[in-house]
């Protein structure tokens, strides 16, 4: 417990840190006064003022917060300081300050991923059919066990993945392979089938598919810098997406609700990563902090997403939302995050009482 406490306090400390750190630094380039910058909520337990801002470190290790001047309407602030006014920039402005957060989060996900392939690379399977199935395709246009798949449709073909997304780009089309066999170079062409299949949420699908298995032999390929951003890009780009049809469907009902976690389970998931090693524990910093963005672009008063709103709001008819309207949004707001907290942790409960 006391491992999962510490790996937990960890991520939340990071992530937190990049996320207020966005709304920091683009308050400063935006030319707004930041009076407190917090890691934690409650009393502060360690306090540092440089400049105009005071540093801290509060006891509740669950957020953190930026305060910038004027950023309450109505707030006084001495004639001098009314260009450092929060309130008083364009809405343009005061938006890139409130989403900078989020896209802080993104970002740390991308730097992460990064720096994981530039100086690990990655592992992929390499194209060789360990079994070819009974009636398919692939058994139909003389595939084997052993064959190296080097191209399709004229395209090479570096690891099985390759096959798979070749196969699934090609929309049940006709496939013009090249095989390896015992030294040898085979030609060969077939027309994939559609056969049921699971996707990532247990639902049934459609899939085209030539009826082989991979060997299971991997091997390791290094990145340039180029290749490392691509696929740190498309990672980062691949969890956003997921992370946004999980939730499009909870609310349509289409996935339970009980797979949402909170603070127990993450403590749980970050102590299980950092035994297993620094970059899986990293990887998983990665995927709580592209989680906790999208989370905070969610147009929730309270949140980034629902000051984005207020801005939007304001664009689109040429006047803010009221003082008296955006408080009781506020109010809306906090209790439906009140509520989502107690359920997720009303959730973590039972899956560690379940034992599951």
């Amino acid at each position: 417990m006391g491992h999962s406490l510490v790996a937990f306090i960890i991520v939340i400390g990071v992530l937190v840190f990049i996320h207020e750190l966005g709304h920091f630094l683009v308050a400063r380039l935006c030319g707004v006064g930041v009076q407190v910058f917090s890691l934690g909520f409650g009393p502060k337990v360690l306090r540092k003022v440089y400049g105009r801002t005071e540093y801290c470190l509060s006891a509740i290790p669950l957020g953190g917060y930026v305060k910038m001047m004027g950023e309450e309407p109505g707030a006084e602030l001495a004639p001098e300081d009314r260009h450092l006014s929060f309130t008083d920039k364009s809405l343009g402005k005061k938006s890139l300050i409130v989403a900078a957060g989020p896209f802080f989060n993104f970002f740390l996900a991308i730097f992460i991923f990064y720096i994981l392939y530039q100086f690990s690379g990655i592992y992929l399977a390499r194209p060789v059919i360990g079994e070819v199935v009974e009636n398919s395709p692939a058994q139909s246009a003389g595939l084997r066990p052993g064959d190296i798949i080097r191209e399709i449709n004229g395209e090479e073909i570096e690891s099985f993945e390759d096959i798979k997304n070749m196969v699934s780009k090609g929309d049940g089309s006709r496939l013009e392979i090249v095989v390896e066999r015992e030294s040898l170079t085979r030609r060969m062409a077939l027309i994939p089938e559609k056969r049921p299949d699971k996707n990532e949420f247990g639902e049934s699908v459609d899939r085209y598919v030539i009826g082989i298995l991979g060997s299971g032999e991997i091997f390791h390929k290094s990145l340039n810098p180029f290749q490392a951003l691509g696929m740190s890009l498309s990672d980062t780009w691949s969890m956003v997406r997921l992370t946004i049809v999980s939730v499009v469907k909870m609310i349509d009902g289409s996935l339970s609700a009980k797979n949402l976690g909170g603070p127990i389970m993450i403590a749980q998931m970050a102590g299980e990563q950092a035994k297993a090693g620094v970059v899986n524990f990293v990887w998983f910093i990665a995927l709580v902090s592209v989680n906790l963005g999208i989370i905070n672009f969610f147009p929730i008063p309270v949140l980034d997403g629902g000051h984005l709103l207020f801005y939007a709001i304001e664009a689109v008819t040429g006047k803010s939302v009221s003082e008296k309207l955006r408080e009781k949004l506020m109010q809306f707001g906090a209790a439906v995050l009140v509520a989502l907290m107690v359920f997720v942790f009303y959730n973590d409960i039972l899956r560690n009482f379940n034992g599951g």
